[in-house]
């Protein structure tokens, strides 16, 4: 209804029938909201998995080009980054509250090396996985400073 009366609207006087300045969509957006809102969720209930960004597409009915685009759209960053972004947020949850070692906590977050789980992580927060569960067990704020 929303196309017709945009059409309407844009259509100007003498312009013959048939020649709209306007092109309604005849169906809706390749990511809904809701659907968008699923394909995170779905994302964060498979971040062990080694997931390329065509992947991810593939999982939303879309191209990559298009995912990318959705994707920074309404998260500010690229699907990449939000997975790095997720699985530290996991893995500080996990360093917080379990006896985990730090090497386990790397594979179950999904990092494929110690090393690259370290440097992500740093990267992150500034601290080492070891000095971040340092500091969260002493019960200062590890991200404080």
């Amino acid at each position: 209804m929303a196309a017709a009366v945009a059409h309407e609207a844009v259509l100007p006087e003498g312009r013959p029938p048939g020649r709209a300045g306007f092109v309604g969509r005849s169906q809706p957006p390749a990511c809904e909201d809701s659907t968008f809102d699923k394909l995170l969720q779905w994302l964060q209930e498979n971040l062990t998995r080694h997931l390329s960004v065509a992947d991810v597409a593939a999982r939303a009915g879309v191209s990559s080009r298009t995912l990318t685009r959705h994707f920074h759209d309404r998260t500010g960053t690229t699907p990449l980054q939000w997975l790095h972004q997720a699985r530290i947020s996991r893995a500080r949850y996990l360093l917080e509250t379990t006896p985990y070692s730090v090497e386990r906590i790397a594979s179950d977050v999904g990092f494929g090396s110690m090393t690259a789980f370290r440097d992500r992580f740093k990267e992150a927060t500034g601290l080492s996985p070891h000095a971040y569960r340092r500091a969260s067990a002493a019960g200062a704020s590890p991200l404080a400073g």
